[in-house]
């Protein structure tokens, strides 16, 4: 199938060159009865059919044909020029060509039909990929149009465009692929439901959704997913209080009899206040926590120690308005941030001993370098750093570890794993780590000790 598919692109290639250098090569007039209708059908199936049938996604179809038809412009580009160049100036006495001081109407026909065969290349191509790809992202298309004219730089883009684009067909596909065969076996099919806590300053049922592609990927493989549904910004308290009513409208409404919480940041201290102060034990199987403050953050305490009162309240005003119109009822911006101080985290811990009969684990990441990540957290990083040392952003890795076992992640290089990363946030595929896979298997985890 590869054999045929490299083919396949070298048909293309040689259709397209064809069809462009027309006007000036010796090739049959009768030629272009078959020369147009090829190229359109290359326009419509850039891919050979055969491995257009091994992608398991229509989407993902139209990413890899966008991208073939880039490389098959960049292929013809270069012979374009390579044959052209020579031959304007009277270079290739050979072939035939008049130089175009000889010919100029027909050179420029000739001309002319070239752009228009590579722009149709092009356009086609850019297209596709521009609405269909997922990993471009907003800074890779914007970095496209505004490099579009620049020579040099436009050829440099495409190709990181044309690579983000392939990787994404390859990884993509491998997990539909993945989620086929172990179907049958149902590996996120816990006992008790899952229920996904978010943290601080985000909703997870309305307007935007936390947890990007996890609930979708976990509930593939066998989960029932609830949402914990928790005002944005509250304290800790009063976030504990909220889910514990969650917890327990869940069950009654379900018969479930208890659920498996994953909570990250903020959300896994809230957790543990339902469980130890609001009656959600009894409820509760199993608590996993991702990247949350266990001992709170210093930088948070320092931050709050140098602005001053009224500036905090101006700024927790702005905050709660926006929250306010996102669906909290009665948001409490400081009450939030104050609660993932250390010092406060060190109360907390006082009145949040470890729950007995619930199995917890908890998990952690951090940013191998500040610029690796996403705004604003590739910012904060450093800030973070000073005071928490190695942290994913916002959290020091210090803080991370709590329950029966603790995993840190991790991957090599500059990118590593940020706060926002270990959720999928952002939809971004990040090389040697997997995030939705990585739920899958904490799922898979709870479910073989019978949770």
């Amino acid at each position: 199938m590869i054999v045929l598919d490299i083919l396949y692109f070298i048909l293309c290639v040689a259709c397209s060159l064809a069809l462009g250098n027309f006007v000036m090569l010796p090739i049959p007039k009768w030629l272009l009865l078959i020369l147009i209708p090829v190229f359109f059908v290359i326009q419509l199936l850039p891919v050979f059919p055969g491995s257009l049938a091994k992608i398991h996604s229509a989407k993902l179809q139209n990413t890899a044909g966008g991208t073939r038809l880039l490389k098959i412009f960049l292929v013809t580009m270069v012979f374009v020029l390579a044959f052209n160049i020579p031959a304007m100036i009277g270079k290739l006495e050979d072939w035939d060509i008049p130089a175009i001081t000889d010919a100029p109407w027909r050179w420029t026909g000739h001309i002319l039909l070239i752009l228009l065969i590579e722009n149709i290349l092009f356009w086609n191509g850019i297209i596709r990929i521009y609405v269909t790809s997922s990993q471009l992202g907003l800074k890779l298309r914007v970095i496209g149009i505004i490099c579009g004219m620049i020579p040099i730089a436009n050829l440099i883009v495409l190709g990181i465009l044309i690579r983000t684009a392939d990787k994404e067909v390859k990884f993509e596909n491998s997990k539909i692929l993945l989620d086929e065969s172990r179907a049958a076996q149902q590996i996120c099919n816990c006992k008790y439901p899952i229920l996904m806590v978010h943290g601080v300053f985000f909703r997870d049922f309305r307007f935007f959704n936390y947890w990007g592609r996890i609930p979708e990927e976990l509930e593939k493989n066998g989960a029932k997913v609830y949402y914990g549904n928790q005002q944005s910004a509250a304290s800790v308290v009063t976030s504990g209080m909220e889910l514990a009513e969650r917890i327990k409208k869940i069950c009654e409404e379900t018969g479930c009899g208890k659920v498996n919480i994953i909570a990250h940041s903020k959300g896994g201290l809230d957790s543990r206040m339902a469980i130890a102060r609001f009656g959600a034990a009894p409820y509760v199987a199993s608590l996993t926590t991702i990247n949350t403050p266990h001992r709170g953050c210093e930088f948070a305490d320092y931050l709050l120690s140098k602005i001053g009162e009224s500036h905090q309240v101006r700024v927790a005003s702005m905050y709660e308005a926006a929250l306010r119109k996102a669906g909290d009822p009665n948001p409490n911006f400081l009450a939030a941030v104050t609660d993932l101080t250390s010092s406060s985290c060190t109360k907390l811990n006082e009145e949040m001993p470890d729950p007995e009969g619930i199995y917890c684990q908890s998990f952690g990441s951090k940013l191998n370098r500040a610029t690796s990540g996403r705004f604003p957290l590739n910012f904060s990083t450093l800030l973070v750093g000073r005071f928490d040392g190695p942290n994913d952003g916002l959290v020091g890795a210090r803080s991370f570890c709590w329950g029966q076992d603790y995993q840190f992640l991790t991957v090599s290089g500059k990118r590593g794993i940020s706060h926002g990363d270990v959720i999928d946030l952002n939809r971004e595929n990040i090389d040697g780590f997997d995030v939705r896979e990585i739920f899958v298997q904490i799922v898979s985890g709870l479910k073989n000790r019978g949770l």
